[in-house]
């Protein structure tokens, strides 16, 4: 938490996806730390404030599933959020996984993801 509000990591490679998760998040009292890339989050890791991650599927050269795998090897324990614009079985299972909490299909309602941050933010 930083002053009194809830942070919520975004990592995306889309910088107008960040843009309007962070223009939504803020709207609903979250802070939004935002990620152009799977390796960018990984470098801040350890001095992030997120309580939980919303992270796209499909990245550069590290997806979001390997995202998730990498952070839990390095002693991390975020909550993840997966979102995609490809909804396929084997995208689902990997994310199931990889420890996903939720798995939003782009575009998704803002309930749905505000459903999944409530899981774990409280």
């Amino acid at each position: 938490m930083v002053n009194g509000q809830k942070v919520v990591a975004v990592v995306d490679d889309d910088p107008e996806m960040r843009a309007a998760m962070a223009t939504l998040l803020s709207s609903y009292g979250y802070r939004a730390e935002t990620f152009d890339s799977a390796e960018t989050f990984l470098t801040c890791a350890s001095t992030s404030k997120a309580t939980c991650l919303v992270v796209d599927i499909q990245l550069g050269d590290i997806s979001g599933v390997e995202l998730a795998h990498q952070l839990v090897a390095d002693g991390y324990s975020y909550p993840v959020i997966f979102m995609t614009g490809l909804d396929d079985e084997v995208i689902r299972k990997q994310a199931a996984a990889a420890g996903g909490i939720a798995f939003l299909r782009k575009p998704f309602p803002a309930k749905m993801l505000f459903d999944a941050i409530e899981k774990v933010v409280g």
